[in-house]
């Protein structure tokens, strides 16, 4: 049996369910190594500037270790905030066939592809894409750094069609790909709860045939809940409501934007734990997304399983892959008037024509799920040559 090391940062509720089901079907030995030097689950997010704990268990059902983070400033959010001198002697120690590496632009990640390239076979796991405009100079020194980072890589897995385009711009030609499609626990968001969600909408005093569009997430610029927040209050269509759920850098200005509105019609939530979100999507009836960058945007994978219509901007990752006339409406980013008009088009479809979208929702995420994620990871490992 073939012996699989994986690198991430810390514990999340993407990819733990991915390692238990790896270590639960046993075709494959692994060992995540967490490199975020942390103890336990909990960790402070800047986007929601506070600490989150997810109240889901992301530490049982595979074996892990922890890497010691010497970094001055720990985190994530920065690629010296992840600084492990001991991870590569902990990799060799366990002594894999072969290494997946979740994101390189952190010092211990980027260290370890190139330490162990051409002695183990690096596999790879990212979900960046080349949506996002930027400058001459800066695309010369993204192609010049990405051309040489991929360099390091024998194996990368796409999570879609952006990504995938990606891949093939910057990865070396002997890199081979795969698609391992991202994705969330559809049966958890799947899963009736419509009682508690008529519970939140009449606890906002939101009746059953009016329309809820929801924003879910963190308050931050690149998010652009400022535009969703303006545009619906420029829109001031009666018997519909907004409901932005989260924390986070914007939070106050956007309550300030939302405070002259006398329609009792815009609502606000802290951050909602995982147990709470199904409910929490189930509640809408239009999920919006108008991030000004987005890798992919698993929170749309959470609203189509929990059987929402959408509204994403056109920078979110996987808007090309997602989402269609059948289940929602995408937007051009930057465009205030493209946005108004594909929202009041959502609208006017009425209710049960947005539950019918909501179902195909349903549907076509059914198929992107943590099954075919370790398909595509076991098949890569065991026919690897």
């Amino acid at each position: 049996m073939k012996r699989l090391a994986i690198i991430t940062t810390h514990p999340i509720q993407y990819y733990a369910p991915v390692f238990q089901l790896l270590h639960e079907r046993k075709n494959v030995q692994i060992m995540v190594f967490y490199t975020s030097g942390a103890t336990s689950n909990e960790k402070f997010d800047p986007g929601f500037m506070t600490k989150i704990k997810w109240d889901i268990p992301l530490l049982k059902g595979y074996p892990y270790q922890w890497a010691e983070n010497v970094a001055k400033d720990p985190g994530s959010h920065h690629f010296k905030g992840i600084t492990c001198p001991t991870l590569t002697e902990q990799i060799e120690t366990w002594h894999p066939d072969v290494i997946l590496v979740y994101g390189w632009c952190y010092h211990a990640h980027l260290k370890t592809l190139r330490h162990f390239h051409n002695r183990i076979p690096i596999f790879f796991r990212g979900d960046s894409h080349c949506l996002n405009k930027i400058s001459i100079t800066r695309t010369l020194l993204r192609w010049t750094t990405l051309k040489w980072v991929y360099r390091n890589i024998d194996h990368a897995f796409y999570v879609g069609s952006n990504n995938k385009t990606y891949f093939e711009q910057f990865a070396h030609n002997k890199c081979r790909l795969t698609f391992a499609p991202h994705a969330i626990d559809n049966e958890r968001f799947m899963a009736d709860h419509q009682h508690e969600a008529a519970e939140l909408r009449h606890s906002l005093g939101i009746k059953e045939d009016e329309l809820l569009v929801l924003y879910a997430g963190k308050f931050q610029p690149v998010k652009n809940v400022i535009l969703l927040l303006r545009v619906f209050l420029h829109m001031n269509k009666t018997g519909v409501h907004l409901l932005l759920a989260g924390n986070g850098g914007d939070e106050a200005r956007l309550k300030a934007m939302a405070r002259p509105d006398t329609s009792n019609n815009i609502h606000f939530m802290d951050f909602q734990n995982q147990s709470r979100m199904a409910a929490l999507y189930q509640s809408a009836d239009i999920f919006c997304l108008p991030s000004l960058s987005e890798s992919w945007g698993l929170a749309v994978n959470e609203a189509m399983a929990s059987g929402v219509a959408l509204l994403v901007s056109d920078r979110v990752g996987c808007a090309v892959d997602l989402v269609t006339d059948s289940n929602g409406l995408i937007f051009r980013s930057g465009s205030d008037n493209s946005f108004e008009v594909q929202l009041g088009a959502m609208i006017n479809k009425g209710k049960s024509t947005l539950k019918k979208m909501g179902r195909q929702s349903r549907s076509i995420i059914s198929s992107w799920s943590f099954e075919n994620q370790v398909n595509a990871i076991e098949g890569a490992l065991i026919n690897h040559e």
